[in-house]
C-alpha cells in the first residue's frame, strides 16, 4: 500500500541552497530566506536524546548512532539525525558496509540544495534507491553474507524509517503504539513466498530424516528465512533490498522510538519493550530492554536496542502513563499539489502542529517500477536522466525506462522515466525473476538464518 498525504505543511521549509561555490558572496535574498527557514525550523526542533546498549553473542549486530547531521554543510536548517541497526548473518561483512556507505547513498539520491519540505518529500524515494545501489555495490564484492537493515531519519517532528528484514522500529506517541518496521520473514508473509515463488525462489521447510519438514520457511539455496535484506547474494536476487519506507509526523508531544535488532523482539512484544523501559533515559532504557529479553530467553542472539526520545521539554523521557490500543493512533495523509492560489497564510494554517501522529508515506510494494516512479511534485524533484539507483549521469539515448521489461517486449514505456542505466536495469530484472537466478540447492544442506 501506497499512500501519499493531501495537505501542504506549509512551514515545512522556505528556499534551498547550499554554500556558495568557490568562496563567492552568497546573496542578500538567500541569506533573508534562510534566516526566515531556520526560525521556522527551530519553532518545531524537539530536544532529541538517545541511548544505545548491546549484549553480544556472535558479534554480527552493528549499529549507527548520528544525532547531529546536516544535508547542506555550515546551513543548521538543514540538520537531521540518523540511527540504524544492521543485524548481519553469515558473517558481518554486509553488516559493516551498510553501516558505513548506506547513509551517503541516502544523501547522493536527494537531489541537491532542496528545501526542507521537498527533501522530506523526496526521501522515501532516495531511501529505496540507497538500499538497492548498497546492496548492488557490496555484492560486487563476492561476499556470501548478508543483514537487516532498519534505518531511521529524524528531521524535526518528521520521522522516516526504512527497513528489510526482521529488525524493528517502534513508536510510543499520545498513549498509543505504532510499529514503523514490517517483519520480512516468510512466515509472517504469504505475500511474500508468493512474490519469491514466482521470481524462482523455492520456499519450504526444512527437511530431515524420514521427509518431516521443520523449522521456519526458508528460501532455497541457502535457508533465508528473510524475504527481504542487503546482500546474500547465494541465496538469490529474488531476497529484495527494496525497504519498506513509512513517514510520520509526530505531535509536539514527541514520543520514544525503539529500534533493535531480533534479539529483543524474538523475546519481547513491543508493549513489553515499552513498559519495561518507561520512566527512564534513553541510556537506561536501552539496558532495561536488553537485559529483559536477555533474561527472558536467555542470550541465543546478538541483543542490540537503540532508544530515541524526542519532545520539546528536556529530562522528561517518560511517555504518558495511559495507553490505547497498539496502533489506534490517529493517521493522516499530508502533501499534495500545491497551486497558484495558496497563499502563505492557508499554508500555515494547514500546518499547525497536529495532536496527533500523523502518517505522510507508506509503501512496501518489491517492485521498483513502482517504488522509483514517483507522482507530481516529488518526480520533478529527480533529473531526468541521471540512473534512479546509482546516480550516474546518462546521456538521452543510454537509459532504460524503469518501466521496460525484457520478458513482455510487445509492452514497454521506453520514454517514460525514470531511467537506469545498463547494470541497475539487469539488477532490477534478476530482482523480478526476469534473468535467470543461481542453480538451486537441496533444502537438506544448512540453513542461513
Amino acid at each position: 500500500m501506497s499512500t501519499r498525504s493531501k495537505s501542504v505543511p506549509g512551514s515545512l521549509g522556505g528556499a534551498g541552497g547550499g554554500s556558495a561555490a568557490g568562496g563567492a558572496a552568497v546573496p542578500l535574498a538567500v541569506l533573508l530566506r534562510r534566516e526566515v527557514v531556520s526560525e521556522r525550523t527551530a519553532a518545531e526542533r524537539p530536544d532529541l536524546q538517545h541511548g544505545f546498549f548491546n549484549q553480544a553473542k556472535k558479534g554480527e549486530d552493528f549499529f549507527l548512532l548520528k544525532p547531529h547531521c546536516e544535508r547542506l554543510q555550515g546551513v543548521p536548517s538543514s540538520s537531521f539525525s540518523a540511527f540504524g541497526i544492521f543485524d548481519g548473518h553469515n558473517g558481518s561483512g554486509a553488516a559493516i558496509y551498510t553501516k558505513e556507505n548506506l547513509l551517503s547513498n541516502i544523501l547522493s539520491a536527494v537531489p541537491a540544495d532542496l528545501n526542507r519540505e521537498d527533501w522530506l518529500a523526496a526521501l522515501p524515494r532516495a531511501m529505496v534507491a540507497a538500499f538497492v545501489k548498497t546492496d548492488k555495490d557490496f555484492q560486487t564484492k563476492a561476499r556470501s553474507s548478508g543483514t537487516t537493515v532498519t534505518f531511521v531519519i529524524i528531521d524535526g517532528l518528521i520521522v522516516t524509517v526504512a527497513s528489510v528484514g526482521d529488525s524493528r522500529c517502534v513508536l510510543e506517541a499520545e498513549g498509543s503504539i505504532y510499529h514503523l518496521s514490517s517483519d520480512h520473514r516468510f512466515d509472517a508473509s504469504k505475500e511474500e513466498v508468493d512474490r519469491v515463488t514466482e521470481a524462482g525462489g523455492d520456499v519450504g521447510r526444512l527437511n530431515v530424516v524420514g521427509g518431516a519438514e521443520i523449522g521456519p520457511l526458508r528460501c532455497w539455496p541457502g535457508g533465508l528465512c528473510l524475504s527481504r535484506s542487503i546482500g546474500d547474494q547465494d541465496v538469490g536476487e529474488f531476497i529484495v533490498p527494496v525497504p519498506l519506507v513509512k513517514q510520520v509526523k509526530l505531535s509536539t508531544a514527541g514520543g520514544r522510538l525503539i529500534i533493535a535488532s531480533d534479539g529483543v523482539w524474538d523475546a519481547l512484544t513491543a508493549e513489553q519493550a515499552l513498559n519495561c523501559s518507561r520512566g527512564v533515559p534513553p541510556e537506561a532504557a536501552a539496558e532495561h530492554v536488553v537485559k529483559e529479553a536477555v533474561h527472558s530467553k536467555g542470550l541465543r542472539d546478538d541483543t542490540t536496542c537503540i532508544v530515541v526520545d524526542l519532545g520539546h521539554e528536556k529530562g522528561n523521557p517518560a511517555m504518558p502513563a495511559h495507553k490505547k490500543q497498539p496502533g489506534m493512533g490517529v493517521f493522516k495523509n499530508m502533501f499534495r499539489k500545491k497551486t497558484s492560489s495558496d497563499s502563505s497564510c492557508h499554508s500555515d494554517r494547514e500546518y499547525m502542529d497536529p495532536d496527533v501522529v500523523e502518517e505522510i508515506f507508506e509503501d512496501e510494494c518489491a517492485f521498483l517500477s513502482r517504488r522509483l516512479d514517483s507522482e507530481y511534485p516529488v518526480r520533478n524533484m529527480f533529473k531526468l536522466f541521471i540512473c534512479a539507483i546509482c546516480q550516474v549521469e546518462l546521456k538521452p539515448n543510454q537509459g532504460i525506462s524503469v518501466h521496460e521489461d525484457s520478458s513482455q517486449p510487445g509492452n514497454l514505456r521506453r520514454w517514460d522515466g525514470p531511467f537506469l542505466c545498463q547494470s541497475c536495469q539487469e539488477k532490477k530484472e534478476a530482482m523480478e525473476g526476469k534473468r535467470r537466478s543461481r542453480d538451486s540447492s537441496s533444502r537438506n544442506s544448512g540453513s542461513s538464518e
